[in-house]
């Protein structure tokens, strides 16, 4: 992997916004994160020639740091299938799946997924994903993980194990018994066959070290996301955040490579803060921020920088988000202990977005609506994605009733382009923000 630390910056001097190909501007965190997540694709393409064992497993709840202390590299599906969608390949791979009788109801990440193994493991960049040696299973809050693992496992005839992880039904906290029943499975199930497949035996002494680094990591993050509460917001924590959590969601968690992108990350974000200054857009910094809005829902990927320009234009930032937190819910409060090393690692998995129950998410949305000033709420409910969509209408219409402040449902997909119309979309978004200056002025 890159060892690069990204350079500091400071009130006076923030780096100027750098450009992609296709033009769209980036800060300087953004430009970092495509590059160590093209590192970590590297290393993962050149696994079996470096002697390395390949583990795929799912982006909530995800052990990284229990894989790095083995040597083993991780692999996400879901962020292949994004990937996908962000590159406008999507479509072509959801329609093999259909075509051999994956239903149009079935989500479109494994969709995409299942296309791009029948074109044969070929990743977006036209590199062959390698196969994995094992299959991870944390079954964080999404039902469909199951069905996409029991897919996995017999395109790949690939040994799997599973962490069965409880749904936190009652508010967002894990009881003792929770904690002890995912311990024990990781003591009796997980580090065992970790151990036969790395050829490793488990280390504690190293997990907590990996644990330490994360802790520091998880403190930069939030301090970045809560320069959200200024006016003007320095950071989109939804848009922007997509980039910022890359690293710490995937894996980079753990590692001193995570600890120097989220310092820098937090150097660079008070820098404009201190300026006064918007956050960067695919067109340049925001001129003039003129909403405040909390966004629940996962983004459409196929259509991301065309969404994100319709926020832009209309000076709407988002000031916080849910979907930035589907890794972790580090501004309430948890950090990875590396004085607890299995007993935080379950509760890492618990305390996940997704799987919490629907009044801590509605409790936690108005919190966002309260600490951060914001004028409204955005629901964005893609069809894919049930673990996000179950009970989105009622969580609206709640929000609405507990804080006074206006909320707007909207509809696309995660990587199926024929569930997005543009105009449909910009229509509904603009008529909201007009509704919510209405109501401000009067």
């Amino acid at each position: 992997m890159s060892t690069t630390t990204p350079q500091s910056t400071t009130p006076a001097a923030v780096p100027p916004p750098a450009k992609s190909p296709k033009d769209a501007q980036k800060d300087f965190a953004m430009v970092r994160q495509k590059e160590l997540i093209q590192a970590h694709f590297e290393k993962l393409r050149h696994a079996r020639q470096n002697g390395q064992k390949v583990v795929y497993t799912f982006v909530p709840g995800n052990l990284v740091e229990l894989l790095l202390s083995f040597d083993l590299v991780p692999a996400y599906p879901e962020i292949h299938a994004l990937q996908a969608g962000m590159r406008q390949a999507s479509d072509k791979y959801i329609r093999e799946a259909e075509r051999i009788g994956h239903s149009e109801d079935v989500c479109s990440y494994v969709k995409s997924d299942v296309g791009m193994g029948l074109a044969g493991d070929i990743g977006v960049d036209g590199t062959k994903i390698p196969p994995p040696d094992l299959l991870l299973l944390s079954s964080t809050g999404c039902a469909t993980f199951f069905k996409w693992f029991e897919n996995l496992r017999r395109q790949h005839n690939a040994e799997s194990v599973m962490l069965q992880v409880p749904y936190i039904a009652d508010g967002s906290t894990p009881t003792k018994e929770h904690i002890d029943y995912v311990v024990r499975q990781l003591k009796e199930d997980v580090i065992p066959v970790l151990e036969r497949v790395s050829g490793k035996k488990f280390d504690e002494a190293r997990l907590a070290k990996l644990l330490e680094k994360s802790a520091v990591a998880e403190d930069y993050l939030v301090k970045t996301l809560e320069l959200g509460k200024r006016t003007p917001s320095p950071i989109d924590a939804y848009f922007g955040a997509v980039y910022y959590v890359g690293p710490i969601f995937t894996s980079y968690r753990g590692t001193q490579e995570a600890v120097d992108y989220y310092k820098g990350l937090y150097e660079e974000t008070l820098a404009r803060a201190e300026a006064g200054l918007g956050p960067v857009t695919p067109d340049g910094p925001l001129k003039k921020e003129r909403f405040r809005l909390v966004v629940e829902g996962t983004p459409c990927w196929t259509s991301f920088r065309d969404i994100w320009r319709m926020f832009a234009n209309e000076g709407a930032v988002v000031v916080a988000s849910t979907y930035s937190k589907v890794g972790g819910l580090y501004d309430q409060g948890f950090r990875h202990d590396p004085k607890r090393p299995l007993e935080t690692l379950a509760e890492y998995c618990m305390g996940c977005y997704t799987n919490i129950s629907l009044p801590a998410r509605l409790d936690l949305l108005a919190k966002y609506g309260k600490d951060y000033d914001a004028d409204g709420f955005v629901v964005h409910s893609v069809k894919s994605c049930k673990a996000f969509g179950a009970g989105q209408v009622l969580l609206l219409r709640e929000l609405e009733k507990r804080t006074g402040k206006p909320a707007c449902f909207l509809e696309s997909d995660l990587v199926d382009s024929r569930y997005f119309s543009a105009a449909h979309f910009k229509n509904r978004l603009e008529s909201y923000l007009q509704a919510v200056d209405l109501r401000r002025k009067s």
